[in-house]
């Protein structure tokens, strides 16, 4: 470090981002891209039963008790 120069490694210079934070366009706050989020129902798209979705268990994992068919999302 040259003499005279104060012992600061960081700089105020140019480049840093001034984004605003907020959502992507199209979205509402706390709404993340490709998520269904909390509620709805789970629906079997062979005989129509439904179930209440289950956090973090996606509904095509979620077999019918019915028919047996992978689940789909229904909001």
């Amino acid at each position: 470090m040259p003499k005279g120069k104060g012992g600061s490694s960081q700089g105020g210079g140019t480049g840093r981002g001034r984004g605003s934070g907020g959502p992507l366009k199209g979205q509402r706050r706390g709404q993340g891209a490709g998520r269904s989020g909390a509620g709805g129902t789970c629906v079997c798209p062979q005989c129509g039963e439904q179930l209440p979705h289950e956090m973090g268990r996606p509904c095509f994992e979620t077999v019918c008790p019915k028919c047996g068919t992978a689940m789909a999302r229904n909001r």
